[in-house]
C-alpha cells in the first residue's frame, strides 16, 4: 500500500511545464485515431513487423522499448515484442498476417527508429511515480521514457528531465500532472499502471520454518506462533521472512495479525499490518492485501516479505506472529526481489496520448482519483488496474462506476498497438443452442471467470483454450466484448476454434468491468447502450455481471429493476449470472432471469462434495439450477473434465444458453 508523503515544490515554488524544459502548446486535447463505432483506438493494420525477445531485459530497458513502440506504432504498427520467451506472444504474432523480421538484440531497434522520436524524458529513480509522468510526456512529446544512463548510452536528446523535480508523494505528483498535462492528453481513455514491479532474484535459497499441514479456511488455527530467525543472523542484509499460501488452489492463504520482533528477548519491532508502523519492515507487499481484521494475507501464488535487522551481536532473533489459515513460512538472508519500472501496456498508452497514473482508491489518492474520473465523459474507459489487490479492485471499480467510468483490466496487455489493428472476421451471429427436455434434474452450468480482463484473454485463456481437455464438458467462457476493438484477432480465434461445448459470454459486466448499481441514474443507459452495441457486434446474449458490495463489505448487492430494465432496454441479453459465491440468488428483475453463482473452493472432488451439500434440501419435485464458477487461475480444462466425470445423477451439465432456456421454461 502506497503511503501518503510530502511533495516538495522545486525551490519552494510551483512546478510548471516550462520548468521541465518543454512548452505547453494550446489546450486542445490530442486525439487518437479511432473509427466512430470504436471505444478503444486502433493504429492501423500491421503489414511488416520488427520483433525481438525482451523477456531477459530489465524493466528500464523494457520501459524504453515499449514507449518507443508507442511512438512508432501510432503512425503505423511496426514493432512487436515478446515478453514471455516466445510462447503466448509468439502464438499471437503468427496470426497478425504481417511480414516479420526478427532481431537478436531488441535494443538495436532504438537506433533503427531514432528518427521517429524527439529524444528522451528522464524519470527519477528516487520517485517511482515519475515513471508514469514520463510515459504521459513520452506520448505528448513523441519521446521515450528513460534513465539518464540510457539517454547517454543511446545518445538521445533530453526532452524533459524529471529528476529532483518531485518529492515522493504520489498524490502531489499526479496533481501536478492533472493540472499541467491532462489538458493536452487525449480524453478517449485513461491509463492506470503501477509505476514499478517487483522482480524475483534468481538463486535465492529459502529455509522452511513452518507450514500448515491441513486445509484450514475458517481461522480455527489462529494462534501466536514464535518463529526463530536466529539462523538468518549471519546475513549482512538482515533476515527476510516470507509468508505464502500452503495450498494455492482455494484462496485461504497465510494471514498475519500483530507482529512482535525480539532480539535476545528485547522488543525491537512491533506493528499491526496496514499501519504506518509496518512500513519500515514490509520489504515486499505488492502481492498481498490488507484485510478487515487488521491483517495482511496472501492467497494462491501471492506472498509478502518482511525484513528485520537485528542489533550487532544478537544471538537469538524471534518473531512472534498472530497467524492463521493455510500458511507457508520461509526465511533467507538474501534480498529475494528487486524493484524496477513496470513496462507493460505503455505502448498503447503512449500511442493514444493517454494520461497515465496510479492512484490507490482510498484516502487522499482516492479523492484525487475521484477528481480525475469527474473530468471524463461517461463510458470513458479506464485501462489498467488498481493497487492493493482485491480491496483496491472493489474500491477502484466502485469509484469508477460512481462516475460512469468502466474499467478495462489491461495492465499486462502487451503489443496492444499491434493487436488492435489486426483485421479479423468477428461473428455477430448468436450461436444456436441445443434443445434439451426440461426434467426434474439439477442443471449445472459452469462459467470460467476473468474474461473482462483483456490480458487474461491474451495470455492465460490462450493456454487454457489450447489444452487438449477443453471441449469434454459444456463450459461458458467469459471474454471481453471490447476485444472487438483492442484485439479482434484474439476474439475471432476463440470464436472460430470453439467446440460445441464451448460458449463465449460477456465478462463483467458487459462492455467493460463495472458495478452497474453504482452508476449515476442519468448515465446508466449510456453504459448499457455501449454494452448492447458490443454484444450485438460479437454475437453474445449472456453476461456474467458484478454489482457493488454491501455496506458491511461481506457480500454483493443484487441487481435490481432499475439496472436490469436498462440492460433489457438496450441489450440483447437473455440472462445474467451475477457474482454471488453462495449460489442462493435466483430473481427476475424487469423480467430477466438473474442467478447468483456458486463458487466452491478446492479441487474437483471438493467441488463435487460442495455441490452435493448444496442440494441437500432439494426434494426432486422440480428442476434445480446452479450456476457454478470456475477459477480461471487455479483450474484447467483437465480439472473441469475431472469434475464432469464425478458429477452424475441427478446433475446435468449444460451450456449457459441451454441453462437459461431451461430456467425460462421452468418459470412458465
Amino acid at each position: 500500500m502506497v503511503s501518503r508523503r510530502t511533495f516538495l515544490l522545486t525551490h519552494g515554488t510551483a512546478l510548471t511545464a516550462a520548468g521541465l524544459g518543454f512548452s505547453l502548446p494550446g489546450s486542445a486535447a490530442a486525439s487518437a485515431p479511432a473509427s466512430p463505432a470504436a471505444l478503444l483506438p486502433s493504429f492501423g493494420r500491421p503489414t511488416r513487423l520488427d520483433t525481438a525477445d525482451v523477456s531477459a531485459l530489465t524493466g528500464d530497458d523494457q520501459l524504453l522499448l515499449t514507449t518507443l513502440q508507442g511512438v512508432v506504432n501510432r503512425k503505423q504498427p511496426r514493432l512487436y515484442f515478446s515478453f514471455d520467451s516466445g510462447t503466448a506472444d509468439a502464438r499471437w504474432l503468427e496470426g497478425t498476417g504481417a511480414a516479420v523480421t526478427r532481431h537478436d538484440n531488441a535494443l538495436d531497434l532504438v537506433d533503427r527508429y531514432r528518427g521517429e522520436i524527439r529524444g528522451a524524458v528522464l524519470h527519477d529513480p528516487a520517485v517511482p511515480d515519475t515513471v508514469n509522468v514520463a510515459t504521459t510526456l513520452a506520448g505528448l512529446e513523441n519521446a521515450v521514457a528513460a534513465t539518464a544512463e540510457q539517454a547517454r548510452v543511446h545518445d538521445l536528446k533530453v526532452v524533459a528531465d524529471l529528476r529532483g523535480r518531485f518529492d515522493d508523494d504520489p498524490a502531489a505528483v499526479y496533481r501536478w500532472q492533472l493540472d499541467n498535462l491532462f489538458p493536452r492528453c487525449s480524453h478517449a481513455l485513461l491509463a492506470g499502471l503501477a509505476p514499478t514491479r517487483t522482480v524475483t532474484v534468481s538463486g535465492v535459497k529459502w529455509r522452511e520454518i513452518a507450514r500448515e499441514a491441513v486445509r484450514v479456511r475458517d481461522s480455527s488455527n489462529r494462534a501466536v506462533r514464535a518463529l526463530d530467525l536466529s539462523p538468518e543472523l549471519t546475513g549482512t542484509d538482515g533476515a527476510f521472512l516470507r509468508f505464502q499460501d500452503a495450498y494455492g488452489d482455494d484462496g485461504w492463504g497465510a494471514s498475519v495479525g500483530q507482529v512482535t520482533v525480539k532480539a535476545d528477548g528485547e522488543v525491537i519491532a512491533s506493528f499491526t499490518p496496514g499501519t504506518d508502523a509496518e512500513a519500515p519492515y514490509l520489504f515486499d507487499g505488492l502481492n498481498s492485501s490488507v484485510g478487515g481484521q487488521a491483517n495482511r494475507f496472501a492467497d494462491g501464488g501471492g506472498y509478502f516479505v518482511y525484513r528485520f535487522a537485528a542489533p550487532a551481536g544478537t544471538r537469538q532473533l524471534l518473531v512472534e506472529v498472530d497467524l492463521w489459515n493455510q500458511y507457508l513460512i520461509t526465511a533467507t538472508t538474501t534480498a529475494p526481489t528487486r524493484v524496477e519500472p513496470f513496462p507493460y501496456f505503455r505502448d498503447y498508452a503512449v500511442a493514444a496520448r493517454a494520461m497515465v497514473l496510479w492512484l490507490p482508491p482510498a484516502g487522499a489518492t482516492g479523492e484525487l482519483l475521484d477528481e480525475v474520473f469527474g473530468r471524463l465523459a461517461p463510458t470513458t474507459p479506464y485501462c489498467g488496474w488498481f493497487s492493493n489487490d482485491v480491496a483496491g479492485e472493489w474500491g477502484g471499480v466502485d469509484r469508477a462506476s460512481q462516475h460512469g467510468i468502466e474499467v478495462v483490466a489491461a495492465d499486462f496487455y502487451m503489443n496492444g498497438t499491434v493487436h488492435a489493428g489486426v483485421p479479423a472476421k468477428i461473428s455477430a451471429k448468436v450461436r444456436p443452442r441445443p434443445k434439451v427436455a426440461l426434467r426434474n434434474r439439477v442443471y449445472l452450468t459452469l462459467t470460467v471467470g476473468e474474461g473482462d480482463n483483456v490480458q487474461y484473454c491474451q495470455r492465460r485463456m490462450r493456454d487454457l483454450w489450447d489444452n487438449p481437455a477443453r471441449g469434454r464438458v459444456p463450459v461458458n467462457w467469459t471474454v471481453s466484448p471490447l476485444l472487438a476493438d483492442i484485439g479482434p484477432a484474439l476474439l475471432a480465434y476463440y470464436q472460430q476454434t470453439a467446440t460445441g461445448n464451448d460458449l463465449l459470454i460477456a465478462g463483467p459486466s458487459g462492455a467493460g468491468y463495472t458495478y452497474p448499481g453504482s452508476w449515476p441514474a442519468e448515465a446508466l443507459d449510456a453504459y448499457t447502450e455501449l454494452s448492447g452495441r458490443f454484444l450485438r457486434r460479437t454475437g453474445m446474449d449472456l453476461v456474467y455481471a458484478y454489482n457493488q458490495r454491501t455496506a458491511d463489505g461481506d457480500g454483493w448487492v443484487p441487481l435490481d429493476d432499475r439496472v436490469v430494465r436498462s440492460y433489457r432496454r438496450n441489450t440483447p441479453l437473455r440472462g445474467i449470472v451475477q457474482s454471488w459465491e453462495t449460489g442462493d440468488l435466483e430473481i427476475r428483475p424487469a423480467g430477466v432471469p438473474v442467478i447468483g453463482n456458486f463458487s466452491p473452493q478446492g479441487d474437483a472432488a471438493e467441488y463435487h462434495a460442495a455441490l452435493l451439500k448444496h442440494i441437500e434440501g432439494w426434494d426432486g419435485a422440480g428442476p434445480l439450477f446452479i450456476a457454478g464458477a470456475v477459477n480461471a487461475w487455479n483450474w484447467t480444462p483437465g480439472d473441469i473434465a475431472a469434475l464432469g466425470q464425478l458429477v452424475g445423477d441427478p446433475f446435468e451439465i449444460v451450456r449457459g444458453d441451454t441453462f437459461f432456456d431451461l430456467l425460462d421454461r421452468s418459470a412458465q
